[in-house]
């Protein structure tokens, strides 16, 4: 139960932005080349940040959950799901601040950037215990001129103009959005408290709710990078590579951490909830195709953060919001952690003997290993349905799409020129998969199901939908398999360098902020 009082109601974890404020501001005082022990100063205050983070999670374990009121009025939280992105944004932040040290030293701008890295930091950690409305806008507001200056740190680079100014018509859209949702919803339900606003939503929405929600959606699609206003994601290399990986630090995914926040509101739109589905699945299958085509390392892992944001939309829009929240915190980890050990994954695999040829697959053997793949799956979703708990359709339609995936290294495998060796291995990579889909949603459900809602069950128009995206997963990680065949033929090359370009929807946005402008 939440606290009447004040000071046993204040979140612990309130501090943690508190403390890197202080620090950034402190930077700021020099900002230049060499600014002494603040780096090592930046870095141990996200350490107190994260410490901070787990005498929430005590303070949560002992007391329960939290909300600090002025007035009345809500101002932050401290429950379930605002804990686990404390810690998983002091935690990357903490990396983030460390590989900096080192990566920025002896820059121009370094005490610049540790202020800034530190009060993006802050700025997110606010978001994510934001209890009221009006903080989460303003907070997303903040995330958006302190992220346009870290792209900016190279202001010579005109590659990186160009990025920050995509990045900020899309991510100001998205502020626009959600301000106009602040409005509605402060119209339909006269407070901008997120628990009330969640509560009174469950017996209905009027048609300004309605027209909140789809403005809440579009907001979160802008801030997600979702197709075809993705381009300033693939840019961000222009910027140092510790900004590519504070990304994933809870901004890239506020688009998702805003969905889940007040996912009982947005469960009671049907069309929201499509919407995201469509979205999201062309999102996934667009970042995932062209992810495959691209030969710089940073730029594939951009695209597939690209994929991997509409799969988290994909998951909002099937109900699946503790699943939508694992993502989050999985991707984040291992994406971060991919952009700052790149250069170091390219030296090691150059160093390493290469196998030689790889086994190609016929028609016959893809189709086996779908096969094989979806039976293994199907066992394992059975067996879990009976010891565990019945799973819903919208979860097993999305375990079906990732062990699609799962499909392609098997058909590798039952190639016939394939060792039996690597067809028993890729066998268990499916079961494996399988067996960690499914534990893994229990582990998530146990989590954060108690203070999110379930699965809505699904009408017509969502059987339709996913159908949809089943098959067209299918369709998509098939076409991936049978590639090899047909890569070499003339009208495939020309595909490739199309796809390799994103279809140019990047060109035709940079045309229209006029990115291409050779003069000012």
């Amino acid at each position: 139960m939440t606290s009447p009082l004040l000071f046993s109601a204040f979140p612990v974890t309130l501090l943690a932005p508190l403390v890197l404020l202080a620090m950034a501001g402190l930077c700021l005082s020099r900002p230049g080349r060499r600014p002494g022990r603040l780096p090592a100063l930046a870095e141990a205050a996200t350490l107190a940040a994260a410490g901070l983070g787990f005498a929430g999670m005590a303070r949560l374990w002992v007391s329960g959950k939290a909300t600090l009121h002025i007035g009345g009025l809500p101002l932050f939280r401290l429950d379930t799901n605002s804990l686990t992105m404390v810690l998983l944004v002091a935690f990357v932040g903490w990396v983030v601040v460390r590989y900096a040290r080192r990566y920025l030293d002896g820059e121009a701008r370094e005490g610049m950037f540790h202020a800034l890295t530190l009060a993006g930091i802050a700025v997110v950690l606010l978001l994510v215990q934001a209890a009221n409305l009006a903080i989460l806008a303003a907070a997303f507001v903040a995330i958006g001129i302190v992220l346009r200056q870290l792209l900016l740190f190279y202001p010579d680079r005109a590659e990186a103009r160009r990025a920050a100014a995509k990045f900020s018509r899309v991510w100001g859209a998205g502020d626009a959005a959600l301000i106009i949702a602040t409005a509605l919803l402060w119209n339909a339900f006269g407070t901008l408290d997120i628990a009330t606003i969640n509560q009174r939503a469950a017996v209905g929405l009027s048609m300004g709710g309605q027209i909140a929600v789809a403005f809440l959606v579009l907001s979160a699609a802008l801030k997600t990078a979702s197709f075809p206003l993705h381009g300033w994601l693939t840019e961000v290399m222009e910027a140092p590579t510790p900004v590519s990986a504070l990304l994933h630090a809870g901004i890239i995914n506020s688009g998702g951490v805003l969905l889940i926040t007040l996912a009982g509101l947005v469960q009671q739109s049907p069309g929201a909830m499509a919407a995201l589905v469509m979205v999201g699945g062309l999102t996934a299958l667009f970042g995932g195709v062209v992810m495959l085509t691209q030969s710089a390392v940073k730029t594939a892992l951009a695209w597939s953060t690209v994929a991997q944001m509409g799969f988290m939309l994909l998951q909002c829009g099937l109900g699946l919001w503790p699943l939508a929240l694992l993502h989050i915190v999985a991707h984040s980890l291992y994406k971060a952690q991919a952009f700052l050990g790149s250069g170091s994954a390219v030296m090691a695999v150059n160093a390493i003997r290469k196998p030689g040829l790889v086994a190609v697959p016929g028609l016959g053997a893809v189709a086996k290993s779908f096969a094989l793949a979806l039976a293994l799956y199907g066992v394992v979703a059975l067996a879990f349905s009976f010891v565990i708990a019945p799973k819903s359709p919208q979860a097993v339609a999305l375990g079906t799409m990732l062990i699609f995936g799962v499909s392609y290294l098997i058909a590798q495998g039952m190639a016939d020129a394939a060792p039996g060796a690597l067809t028993v291995r890729t066998v268990r990579a499916s079961l494996a998969a399988a067996l960690a889909y499914f534990g893994f949603q229990v582990v998530a459900q146990a989590i954060w199901g108690p203070t999110l809602p379930p699965a809505p069950a699904p009408g017509p128009l969502e059987w339709a939908l996913i159908v949809l995206a089943v098959l067209s997963f299918g369709l998509v990680a098939g076409a991936q398999a049978l590639f090899p065949l047909w890569a070499h033929h003339p009208a495939t090359a020309g595909l490739r360098v199309h796809l390799a370009n994103g279809l140019y929807l990047n060109a035709v946005l940079d045309r229209m902020i006029g990115g291409f402008r050779t003069s000012p």
